[in-house]
């Protein structure tokens, strides 16, 4: 989905993506003009290249924060990315557990408890980050192109390797 700054009114439940450069930032939308997510240490609106420092972090604490504060100049948009996948809870109970977690610190982990994966579980009862599936299946992509480099490389130096020996020899 294309970020759009401002241009949709979310409802409460609905997830809102936040596009911080090389990342996303995800919370959830509960109205009033605040949403609830999941905050490293070092997430916020101006943290800039700082808040990538959030794969370092263990936990984190769920806050309420108005929308505006917390996408600052940076584009957004509502993705309710998993609604054709699973069925949403409802709303009121999105809510309610989204409010009896506040101020909680919780573990964090990039890749098995970051920001969507709390958002995900709180709409559909399923934590999924789909930035965690495409960095895996980029990682394993540019491991498969290095292991076939490194394999092809060994495999030129053996032969060349034994033209030579074989050169030497005679």
């Amino acid at each position: 989905m294309a970020p759009t700054k401002y241009d949709q009114k979310p409802e409460p439940g609905d997830l809102i993506e936040i596009f911080r450069g090389g990342y996303q930032h995800w919370a959830i939308y509960v109205g009033d003009g605040y949403v609830i997510h999941l905050a490293p240490p070092s997430e916020h609106a101006q943290a800039g290249a700082y808040s990538m420092m959030s794969v370092l972090c263990d936990k984190a604490t769920v806050k309420k924060e108005e929308i505006h504060e917390i996408v600052g100049n940076d584009e957004y948009c509502i993705n309710n990315l998993l609604d054709e996948k699973y069925e949403p809870r409802p709303v009121r109970e999105i809510l309610r557990d989204a409010h009896s977690l506040l101020g909680q610190e919780l573990p964090y982990c990039v890749i098995r408890g970051n920001c969507e994966h709390f958002v995900t579980e709180l709409r559909y009862g399923k934590a999924h980050s789909r930035q965690v599936r495409k960095a895996v299946e980029v990682g394993v992509g540019v491991g498969v192109v290095a292991a076939l480099t490194v394999g092809a490389l060994a495999a030129a130096a053996a032969m060349f390797g034994s033209k030579d020996n074989q050169k030497r020899k005679q």
